[in-house]
């Protein structure tokens, strides 16, 4: 959340006698490019027996010019600012084609528009000689720029400089020092003389004292502060006028305030304008303070908040509870990992080799203290556009009333395994099979049901046969990483095969019945066996359900949700709630087809000529 805050700017200007002043300039309105959100502005100038209208210069800039039409013997101007400081990601910007690697030339059209942006001052010896250490190859602009930037910061000291004016950048290459202003026209000539059009920016700066101090280099400051500063704008085509400031070698952020942006630094004055003769004392004021201060994680709640905090979230939940409101669905947990949390796969990259690991640990952990006895389930989550497969997701489901669901954590295995040869699917095939079959026959269906899938030869045949004929399908010289293995994976195993086992079960929709029951079919394929759609995906998401036999849409069977506001009874206790063990010979009424079942009233004929024909079949 942003921090909230308000800057106060007093510029005075006392005269030891009444004097004329002439039509001042101010300069000290955010610009319309700022990116910081402005809340509040306000301007006052005194006398207040003047004249005051706002106009914008042909740059956009917003100029106060305030007449005075009597002598006076002061001149205040008093600005009050109040923005909020969300942060700001610099390099949040797209750039053209054309102009992703440095050196590039501006297009014709945009050339002109530019103009008075890229005309440089005649050139220096010692400018020439830096300009001579510039890289010359091509290379992105973005990381360029910063080079730049970073090489000045490095190389002109920085100097409160009381003195009007601006060095020119001779001066302050051999000075190597400079104030703001002095190193931001350097830049602006540098980089036109590069062939870039820049723009010299005045502005505030507001530095703000970090929550934490930097355990690997400099803090920063140590106090809350604003100041007028300058700084550097390029133009980069796509992107627009980036801010970079060579005082600190970085890119302009939310702290950075433009006022004025102008081809030259004299038209980015702050206050202009002429006075009759007079002696002047001169002061200026400059605070900020923060005026509104979210949590946020360098800073985060104190126990008093927390405390707080806790004592809603019960009120709340008793309110839902006395409202019969349910909550369903909640978020999911974003983690990272304390052991490497700078790795690319906590930062950047999708997956990585530690993640999932890193994930059942923290699941197992969340079931331990809030669902002892839930019941922990490994699946398939989002589906993101390029990837081949969904990512994985891990869920963890209990009893409000804290009933154990599943009794026996250790059946699910863990996602990290030992350090051995991880088994090859032909070795796990006699495995998967035995399970399918028993899952049948402890549902009383039959083993019989279980359904072998394999891979489509016809498919890979034509794969095989797309390959040069001095090349062994079992090594393929396949560029495409995924391609490959995925042949490698199937001929490996052998078209002949099972990919794995199906089993076809629905539950037994009856509140008749005395007990749960389930059902299953034979799926009857007009190839005869069950083959899976190619893909990279577990055979559960690639059965060829649109092979089975058709059927209308009354014909289907439906699951009928129960009514949300229909009172509910308590679940039943785990320990009574279950599935009879009844072997499959004992129960021939299972063997009835799912599909004949819930096969419409009005269709008897068409299942009466179905029936003969499996008959005739078999």
């Amino acid at each position: 959340m942003p921090i909230r805050a308000a800057i106060h700017h007093l510029t005075h200007y006392k005269y030891d006698r009444e004097t004329v002043i002439g039509p001042q300039v101010v300069r000290l309105r955010p610009a319309p490019h700022t990116r910081t959100p402005i809340v509040s502005y306000t301007l006052n100038v005194e006398p207040k027996d003047r004249f005051l209208n706002w106009l914008q210069d042909p740059h956009g800039n917003w100029l106060a010019r305030a007449v005075f039409p009597e002598p006076a013997r002061e001149l205040k101007v008093e600005v009050d600012l109040v923005v909020d400081l969300d942060i700001i990601n610099p390099f949040d910007f797209f750039v053209e084609e054309y102009a992703e690697a440095f050196p590039f030339e501006y297009e014709p059209n945009l050339k002109a528009d530019l103009t008075p942006y890229l005309k440089p001052e005649p050139l220096g010896p010692l400018v020439e000689a830096w300009l001579k250490d510039v890289p010359k190859q091509a290379e992105r602009t973005t990381q360029f720029l910063f080079e730049i930037n970073a090489r000045l910061q490095r190389e002109i000291g920085y100097v409160i400089r009381m003195e009007p004016g601006v060095q020119t950048p001779e001066e302050t290459l051999q000075k190597r020092l400079g104030s703001c202003r002095d190193s931001g026209w350097l830049l602006v000539q540098i980089l036109r003389h590069l062939g870039l059009a820049a723009r010299f920016c005045s502005g505030y700066l507001i530095q703000l004292k970090p929550d934490l101090k930097s355990l690997d280099g400099p803090s920063g400051t140590e106090v809350d502060f604003t100041d007028l500063h300058a700084w550097a704008e390029v133009f980069v085509p796509g992107a627009g006028w980036i801010g970079l400031d060579p005082t600190s070698g970085l890119y302009c952020g939310e702290g950075h305030i433009p006022l004025a942006a102008t081809p030259h630094y004299r038209s980015a004055a702050p206050i202009e304008g002429l006075i009759g003769p007079a002696e002047v004392e001169f002061d200026f004021e400059m605070t900020v303070q923060r005026v509104a201060e979210r949590p946020r994680i360098t800073l985060p709640f104190s126990d008093e908040a927390w405390d707080r905090l806790d004592a809603l979230g019960d009120r709340v939940d008793q309110d839902l509870s006395e409202q019969d409101v349910r909550l369903t669905m909640g978020g999911e947990p974003t983690f990272v990992s304390i052991d490497d949390y700078e790795h690319a796969q906590w930062n950047t990259d999708a997956v990585g080799a530690h993640k999932m690991e890193r994930a059942d640990e923290l699941l197992r952990r969340l079931q331990k203290r809030f669902a002892p006895g839930g019941f922990m389930h490994h699946g398939q989550g989002k589906w993101y556009p390029g990837e081949t497969l969904p990512r994985w997701t891990l869920s963890l489901y209990w009893r409000a009333d804290g009933k154990p669901i599943w009794k026996r954590p250790n059946l699910v295995a863990r996602e990290t395994l030992p350090d051995v040869e991880k088994p090859s699917e032909v070795a796990l095939a006699p495995q998967a099979e035995a399970l399918a079959k028993g899952v049948a026959d402890r549902l009383g269906i039959g083993e019989e049901y279980v359904h072998a899938a394999y891979e489509d030869p016809g498919h890979w045949l034509l794969k095989e046969g797309s390959l040069p004929a001095n090349v062994d399908p079992e090594n393929p010289k396949i560029e495409d990483a995924e391609e490959r293995h995925r042949m490698l994976r199937v001929f490996e195993r052998g078209l002949s095969k099972p990919a794995g086992y199906a089993l076809p079960v629905q539950r037994w929709q009856s509140r008749h019945t005395p007990e749960s029951r389930w059902m299953s079919e034979r799926w009857r394929l007009r190839r005869g066996k069950l083959f899976v759609v190619p893909g990279d995906a577990s055979i559960g998401y690639r059965l060829p359900l649109s092979s089975l036999p058709w059927l209308p849409a009354s014909g289907y069977p439906h699951v009928y949700a129960q009514d949300p506001n229909e009172p509910r009874t308590p679940l039943p206790d785990p320990d009574a709630f279950g599935q009879p063990y009844r072997r499959s010979d004992d129960a021939p009424w299972r063997r009835q087809d799912m599909t004949q079942q819930f096969l419409n009233p009005n269709l008897q004929p068409e299942i009466k000529q179905f029936r003969d024909t499996e008959e005739k079949i078999e």
